[in-house]
């Protein structure tokens, strides 16, 4: 039996009203799980990019392929695995105030993870972390202790080592 593992889907759409329904409908029908799902305008103009993290086998993703592509605004879909992309998350934690201030050692933690922080109110603080998704993991246990209000992660971003020459396929 084949091994599941994890890949990350690209898709190249018009944006179109309904589209992000039906593509996760493939996914529902299949009863595949996404394990994180973003979407953005791609390098090319009036052309967006969906990027969808599954873990399956290879067989099951070529196919899961070959069905995205029969959807009308879908111009190419790729599947490529962790060793083949570079990726990132990116990450906002909302602390109590008084713990950047009454807690030096909170300033520690955000200087070792290597965050930054974005805001400062009288109630509250904000830091962005950007990196693996178990880095992003760490600082959300490294902060829980000293009031964390509010935490919120993007999906995965990620490009290829190798091009995927979208450009010359619109040409």
């Amino acid at each position: 039996m084949e091994a599941t593992q994890i890949f990350t889907i690209s898709i190249y759409s018009e944006n179109n009203v309904g589209l992000l329904n039906r593509i996760s409908a493939i996914f529902l029908k299949r009863h595949i799980n996404i394990r994180s799902l973003n979407t953005s305008p791609s390098e090319i103009e009036n052309v967006f990019r969906f990027v969808i993290v599954v873990k399956m086998t290879e067989e099951k993703v070529k196919k899961v392929v070959k069905q995205l592509e029969k959807q009308i605004e879908v111009i190419k879909a790729f599947y490529h695995t962790d060793e083949e992309t570079i990726y990132q998350e990116s990450a906002l934690y909302k602390v109590k105030s008084d713990s950047l201030f009454d807690e030096r050692h909170i300033q520690n933690i955000i200087k070792d993870s290597h965050a930054n922080i974005v805001t400062v109110s009288r109630d509250f603080f904000v830091i962005e972390k950007t990196g693996f998704r178990h880095e992003t993991e760490k600082l959300y246990e490294d902060l829980a202790p000293y009031g964390l209000l509010q935490f919120v992660r993007s999906g995965r971003i990620s490009v290829t080592k190798t091009p995927m020459e979208i450009s010359d396929i619109l040409k």
